[in-house]
């Protein structure tokens, strides 16, 4: 005889939401994944931009050299006219790379600061150095070589900064800089400051150009006087950022062109 088989429960429902799993201990939330704009975008090399700027750079190299050639090397690098072109060097360095590669530009603040900086170095020597007397020199030796010292300054004061100028204004996006920026921007003409002062306070006194510019001369004038100045100069400097991040927004986009996406919209079918 056989056994009577057992009744089946019944399935029990399956509830319209399920509950959430607990947290497995040790694992954390994973991130959102953001889409590199290079995914959809294909990015663009720009080989006459990076030219352009190699050649600008290695115009300001070689002005360095030739006053480094013909005056001490330290008493040139400790000019702000030099550190600031010398700034402007590397800076155009990595943006050649960049613009060659098809790379993200550089940081705009950085590129901002080496272009007030250089501007900065040449309105102060054209409105203030050029017509001193006895005539500024860089080596404060201006009859040594002549032509070459003559040529490099106007490398250094002139040339290479319109150059910059040029560059920022007609080869890179505008409406990337920012006012927030031109405060520290002057963190490094401070800087400048403070080593021109302490450079004339610890050489003895009596000796040649102990100052490097006449304007921050304390053996003639007072720290009064040239503290003063140099608030007028800071004040100048701060002025001039701010017109630039002005013109920066006021600009048009001089690179702005067609970009392909890699998606083709096709017209519908029928």
């Amino acid at each position: 005889m056989t056994a009577p088989i057992p009744p089946v429960p019944p399935t029990p429902s399956i509830p319209r939401d399920i509950p959430g799993l607990p947290a497995i201990p040790g694992i954390s939330a994973l991130a959102p994944s953001v889409v590199p704009a290079t995914a959809v975008v294909t990015p663009v090399r720009r080989p006459w931009t990076a030219a352009y700027r190699l050649l600008v750079a290695l115009t300001a190299a070689a002005a360095v050299s030739a006053e480094m050639v013909t005056g001490s090397p330290l008493h040139v690098l400790s000019h702000f006219a030099v550190q600031a072109v010398l700034v402007l060097t590397l800076v155009l360095t990595l943006s050649a790379r960049r613009a060659w590669t098809a790379r993200r530009p550089a940081p705009a603040a950085l590129t901002g600061a080496a272009v007030l900086y250089v501007t900065m170095s040449a309105l102060v020597y054209h409105l203030l150095l050029s017509e001193a007397s006895p005539p500024y020199s860089i080596t404060d030796a201006p009859a040594t070589h002549p032509l070459w010292q003559s040529a490099a300054g106007f490398l250094l004061h002139t040339a290479v900064p319109v150059a910059a100028l040029l560059d920022w204004l007609l080869l890179t996006a505008p409406a990337r800089l920012h006012l927030r920026q031109a405060a520290p921007w002057l963190l490094y003409p401070l800087a400048y400051l403070a080593f021109s002062l302490a450079r004339g306070a610890l050489l003895p006194t009596g000796t040649a150009h102990r100052y490097l510019y006449a304007f921050l001369d304390v053996g003639r004038h007072s720290y009064k006087h040239v503290l003063g100045n140099a608030l007028l100069l800071g004040l100048s400097c701060y002025a001039l950022a701010l017109l630039l991040v002005a013109v920066d927004h006021a600009r048009p986009n001089p690179v702005r062109r067609r970009i392909k996406t890699g998606f083709r919209l096709r017209p519908p079918v029928g």
